[in-house]
């Protein structure tokens, strides 16, 4: 009797737990959450005369998360990258905004972005396509700039506002525009100096993938270490901290990108000064380039010219005559070539060749 008691008992607890039990429903927010990321793994070469060198190099890895909440998208993304060297890694923030995408005409972003300015600053590193941005804009959109800003990527902390308007017949939007405000520091940084940096552009695509724009900027660099021609006692050229250094920049560009056929030009003008008095107050470049399929989705073949002027002056110019080649085994793995004969007259010896061999992933 005791044993069917216990039993009776038992079976009365199960009905009971199950009873309570409740389905917890997990928010639409967190299913909308994808995880990414990629890496891109370099070995370089380059026989500069006093400094020849060969080595592998981990460009940089990334980790994305995207998710929507209604109408605004978001992402936050970790970076580490030996971008100072091989001794000096380095892991941090480059993007965390949100933007509200509900009309094509109008898109509001806060955040942590890359600026709006020039076609290829918002290009993804391995979409891109050679073994680094154009010499222009490594130097004039905040790849490790001539004011000193840390190499992010071009990003900084701001909002902006952009669209696109006029759908035409083949659902490609003829005209979009841009405007931001930012800081004016690069990433992770406060405004050193209370000044905003102002950015637009404006384009227009007349047919699908090509597209004509032009970009302005205005703005400062708050705290910029200045190496000055002055002099101290031992002979040695004195070093002082700008508060706020202007910054007034423009960038005419050209593209057309459509079914594996990729043609991009640009210029960039800078005023302002950099780190170092003798460069003068005036910078520019350009750089044209073409990339080709010669196997469909398998193997595309490039070339690039790339030109930097950091004092407005042949003197000062470095130049890439660049050719290579992509080879991609999926949409995910790819492996790139690139050799260049590079003429930088700012050296001693100013030619000299150069070898980059990439293989990119995605996750």
């Amino acid at each position: 009797m005791k044993k069917l008691m216990t039993l009776a008992f038992m079976a009365m607890a199960l009905t009971v737990n199950a009873q309570e039990k409740k389905t917890i429903e997990v928010p639409q927010w967190i299913n909308n959450i994808k995880f990414s990321g990629y890496t891109m793994l370099q070995y370089q070469a380059e026989d500069k005369e006093g400094s020849e060198s060969n080595t592998f190099n981990l460009r940089l890895a990334r980790f994305i998360l995207d998710g929507k909440i209604g109408d605004i998208d978001w992402r936050a993304q970790i970076q580490g990258t030996n971008a100072k060297g091989p001794s000096e890694p380095t892991v941090q923030l480059v993007d965390l905004y949100a933007e509200w995408n509900k009309y094509k005409e109008v898109r509001i972003k806060v955040g942590q972005f890359k600026r709006a300015f020039t076609f290829e600053s918002p290009t993804h590193p391995i979409t891109q396509g050679w073994y680094s941005y154009g010499l222009a804009v490594n130097n004039l959109v905040g790849y490790g700039d001539r004011t000193g800003e840390k190499a992010t990527g071009g990003r900084d902390i701001g909002i902006q506002v952009q669209g696109s308007l006029f759908p035409m017949s083949d659902n490609h939007r003829l005209l979009h525009y841009q405007l931001g405000i930012y800081n004016g520091e690069g990433v992770n940084k406060k405004d050193a100096d209370n000044q905003k940096d102002i950015i637009g552009g404006l384009w227009v695509m007349p047919i699908q993938g090509l597209r004509f724009g032009a970009f302005g900027w205005t703005g400062t660099k708050g705290e910029m270490d200045f190496k000055s021609l002055d002099l101290d006692a031992q002979g040695n050229r004195i070093t002082t901290k700008m508060k706020s250094v202007r910054k007034n920049r423009y960038a005419i560009s050209a593209e057309y990108d459509k079914d594996e056929y990729t043609f991009r030009a640009e210029y960039i003008h800078s005023q302002g000064w950099g780190t170092d008095e003798a460069w003068g107050d005036k910078a520019d470049g350009w750089y044209a380039f073409g990339i080709v399929p010669i196997i469909k989705s398998k193997l595309h073949a490039k070339a690039r010219y790339n030109v930097y002027r950091r004092s407005k002056d042949w003197d000062s110019s470095k130049t890439m005559y660049e050719i290579g080649a992509n080879y991609f085994f999926n949409k995910k793995l790819q492996l790139n070539f690139e050799y260049a004969r590079v003429n930088d007259r700012t050296l001693a010896s100013p030619n000299y060749n150069f070898v980059d061999l990439e293989l990119d992933f995605r996750f």
